[in-house]
């Protein structure tokens, strides 16, 4: 694992009694990648706060950069001790390198659109490496549902938008529906294009896979422009 380099942030809280099994995850994680592309350089901050992560798996990552990003973890969660066991530590380390290439290429992006595809891409892609299921929030609504309202364009282009609300359902959104809707635009894209390598997963243009979400009645646009 040369390519990464874990930086452990103990002050919050030390981390001695998990470490070896972090660092077990870390290496089904950086092995699965390696397995279908080069490992990418990368520091990765390891922090345990409590309270500060999801609360259905205690804990939660985040990319910062094209060449970091950090897992804080909360081992007094309740649901922590399951997720180290069950894998969701390694896919969240696969999810988060994902969106440390696409960082390194057009980037998270700026727009509602781009962060729906970014997240999509994140998701679809640990499926891709590691085999394994959508986690909750990317099947949180169904196909049907998320066809039955779909987004409008201009929303997809909106720089403000509100995050939170699209994501975590902190408005009058459904919990979840930004990581939902990702990832079914994204496989439907999939569906579309078939083979995918490296270079694609990390650098395929949102619009392109909008457009394909569009074809497949996950985007209108209601002033009536063809799509």
């Amino acid at each position: 694992m040369d390519a990464w380099t874990l930086h452990w942030l103990e002050a919050s809280g030390s981390l001695a009694e998990f470490r070896e099994a972090l660092v077990a995850e870390f290496e089904t994680a950086h092995k699965a990648i390696s397995r279908w592309m080069p490992a990418p350089l990368l520091d990765v901050l390891v922090q345990r706060l409590p309270g500060e992560t999801i609360a259905e798996l205690g804990l939660v990552g985040r990319a910062y950069r094209s060449t970091m990003f950090s897992m804080t973890l909360d081992p007094g969660n309740p649901n922590f001790a399951a997720s180290l066991k069950d894998g969701a530590v390694h896919r969240h380390i696969v999810h988060e390198v994902h969106h440390c290439l696409r960082m390194a290429g057009p980037g998270y992006g700026w727009s509602l659109g781009e962060a729906l595809i970014s997240e999509g891409l994140a998701g679809q892609f640990v499926r891709h490496v590691l085999g394994s299921e959508p986690e909750p929030w990317e099947r949180a609504l169904s196909l049907d549902e998320l066809r039955a309202a779909p987004v409008d364009l201009s929303e997809l282009e909106a720089t403000y938008y509100d995050h939170s609300a699209w994501f975590f359902g902190t408005g009058d959104k459904p919990r979840w529906l930004g990581y939902a809707l990702g990832y079914q635009m994204v496989e439907c894209w999939l569906n579309s294009v078939g083979e995918v390598d490296a270079d694609t997963w990390a650098n395929v243009p949102a619009s392109d896979i909008l457009a394909v979400a569009a074809e497949h009645g996950l985007v209108t646009d209601r002033l009536g422009n063809d799509q």
